[in-house]
């Protein structure tokens, strides 16, 4: 078992490390664009499903409570946490709308929209992120090496270079925890 343990976290170190090699500017370009966002008003929008779901909710957490600093909240709303909408809608139209559907309630020109998928193959993600770009939102992806379908809708796509869905996910939340701190530093001089 110490094997397989000091595998797996070796795994997602690397992983991390690749990040950091080959991701850097896009988590800066993702940060500057919430930056620029929150200065003239507007808030982002998160979502995803499963895991995803939950790095949603934590990015929101951490935008409108604090991540490390005491300071003014930020607007930011995870599109999975209303059980009574997302229920309604998947039932009343179809799984694949849940997203699109609140993006089209809650989303303004200029706004951020953040969809997270490790596979970036997920319907409702890519067809919230259709309709935020309709609406003239600014469109990130979160996703894995193999989520060509994001980069091709998104304003910014970052792509984790890995395939494993578990290694995807802790890098997502690491990237997450980066874009907070960087926000944060920019906002709260």
């Amino acid at each position: 078992m110490k094997l397989i343990v000091q595998e797996l976290l070796i795994n997602s170190a690397q992983t991390i490390h690749a990040i950091a090699e080959k991701n850097t500017k896009q988590i800066v370009a993702i940060s500057k664009a919430i930056i620029e966002a929150y200065k003239n008003d507007k808030k982002v929008l998160i979502f995803g499903n499963g895991g995803s779901a939950s790095d949603a909710q934590h990015m929101a957490a951490e935008l409108v409570g604090r991540f490390k600093k005491e300071r003014k909240a930020y607007p930011a709303i995870a599109l999975t946490t209303n059980t009574s909408t997302l229920t309604a809608l998947a039932n009343d139209y179809s799984y694949e709308y849940v997203f699109e559907r609140q993006i089209d309630a809650f989303a303004a020109k200029g706004d951020i929209v953040i969809g997270i998928s490790t596979s970036g193959q997920a319907k409702n993600v890519i067809s919230g992120l259709k309709k935020a770009k309709a609406k003239g939102a600014f469109t990130i992806g979160l996703t894995g090496e193999r989520g060509i379908n994001l980069k091709k809708i998104t304003d910014i796509c970052l792509m984790v270079p890995s395939d494993d869905t578990a290694r995807i996910q802790e890098s997502h939340i690491t990237i997450i925890h980066i874009i907070c701190k960087l926000v944060e530093d920019a906002l709260s001089k």
